[in-house]
């Protein structure tokens, strides 16, 4: 059973058509990278996933089951903008999804409780390369760890689907380069399911297992927004295509040099 089931999915705003007759299904541990032009529905299709909009037709199912109509610890996200709290320190940001989940009444835990919460949120600081910074706060973070801090955020409460919108995008190319190795390392470590918008080819193609591409196949000028995006190709990526990739940038670097 794929993880993910989408059969003749819609989604408008009224008369504004978004995405019209969308078909897929993610089986558990894909890599899907989306790309397409802007404002052709990527970040709504990804919102969709989270649960913060709703299809309006079509089927929609995660394991077989209704979509959940808000968000959840079974899905994960992390976005271009740190989603961090700056009052809070690196640790306590991690701790704060496990307080939330474990203790909803008061959102904080107490005693043995969250001695073992603070120790999931070490072990996932661990995982990201952050523990040195634990007891520090996002300021003194570069964009860099901030967005680490934001992984480490996602990922401690063990969600099955990963959401990235863009998230490496406002990130300098050295950087950006050193966070696609943690998230391909986190997500061959913890077989995640990962759905990422990017509107980088390169990284779409470096990164994931499958490229979707978002795209409108019909146009009306006199009606604009009468028809919406769908997926015109879903193309598996390959060793071979990311050897290449790879043997491009080699041969980049060394001309540099």
């Amino acid at each position: 059973m794929s993880l993910v089931t989408i059969k003749k999915l819609w989604k408008s705003y009224g008369d504004n058509v978004v995405l019209e007759n969308i078909n897929l299904e993610i089986k558990e541990g894909e890599f899907c990278t989306l790309v397409g032009p802007s404002g052709c529905g990527k970040t709504t299709f990804l919102k969709m996933l989270l649960g913060q909009e709703s299809p309006s037709r079509g089927t929609f199912l995660l394991e077989g089951k209704a979509f959940p109509s808000e968000p959840g610890v079974e899905r994960g996200i992390v976005f271009q903008r740190y989603s961090v709290f700056p009052h809070l320190s690196v640790l306590e940001n991690v701790m704060l999804g496990i307080e939330l989940e474990e203790s909803k009444f008061f959102g904080r835990l107490f005693g043995k409780q969250r001695t073992r919460a603070k120790e999931r949120a070490m072990d996932m600081l661990e995982a990201v390369g952050m523990a040195d910074a634990a007891e520090k706060y996002p300021s003194a973070l570069s964009g860099g760890m901030q967005q680490r801090l934001s992984i480490a955020q996602s990922l401690v409460k063990n969600p099955k689907i990963l959401l990235l919108d863009e998230p490496f995008g406002a990130l300098d190319p050295g950087i950006r380069a050193d966070m696609h190795e943690l998230i391909l390392s986190l997500w061959r470590k913890n077989n995640l399911t990962i759905v990422m918008v990017t509107h980088d080819l390169h990284e779409s193609f470096y990164l994931g297992t499958r490229l979707l591409v978002f795209d409108k196949v019909h146009t009306d000028a006199r009606f604009p927004n009468a028809y919406g995006a769908q997926i015109t190709y879903d193309i598996p990526v390959g060793k071979t295509q990311k050897a290449l990739l790879e043997e491009i940038e080699q041969s980049i670097h060394e001309e540099i040099q």
